[in-house]
């Protein structure tokens, strides 16, 4: 499934040029962590899992600027393969299964934020036991992005195993390996 997130991944930081002129949020003292349900449809109906985000810090802009530059010029490879270069800053656990992330940014959004994770690598291919599965090649990242209101509960969505590319226009897109969007719903930042 093929999915432009040019609103939310453009104003999260990934493409630079939107970004350039933005105040950089600071990251709160220590660590921050984020709760979440991730929901999808699958052949037996609705299926959920617990979603657990740890931030230790967020990127500097030298290193959000290289990941730019690594998806303008080689797309999923080059982020993959950037981000395999750079420490963990945290993690997402999905499920009980945690994976590291290396990419963090978070983008006030008025009342609130919008919080975006990569892993450099693919936390689950949805669908790949199945019979006639399309190879898994080439969904070589994790995403998950995150809208924390200044109160209440948010929502978001989950990329799994996705490919990401730039559009026509500069907008990142992604193509996620499921057919089934993955959303995130309660989500909150704990205290």
């Amino acid at each position: 499934m093929k999915r432009e997130l040019c609103a939310s991944l453009v104003s999260v930081g990934l493409v630079a040029a939107s970004s350039a002129l933005a105040p950089r949020p600071a990251l709160a003292q220590g660590a921050e962590t984020f709760t979440a349900t991730a929901s999808v449809k699958g052949p037996q109906g609705l299926v959920t899992a617990p979603v657990t985000v740890v931030v230790n810090r967020l990127l500097t802009d030298a290193e959000r600027q290289t990941v730019v530059a690594a998806l303008k010029s080689n797309g999923t490879a080059g982020v993959r393969d950037t981000l395999a270069k750079m420490p963990a800053i945290g993690y997402i656990e999905v499920g009980g299964q945690k994976d590291d992330i290396q990419y963090a940014y978070a983008r006030s959004t008025g009342d609130g934020r919008l919080v975006t994770v990569v892993s450099g690598k693919p936390i689950l291919h949805m669908g790949s036991k199945l019979p006639g599965a399309k190879p898994k090649t080439g969904y070589d990242l994790a995403f998950a992005l995150l809208i924390v209101p200044g109160s209440g509960k948010g929502s978001g969505e989950l990329g799994p195993a996705v490919k990401v590319k730039m559009g026509p226009q500069g907008e990142v897109v992604t193509e996620d390996y499921a057919s089934e969007v993955v959303t995130l719903s309660d989500v909150e930042k704990q205290k």
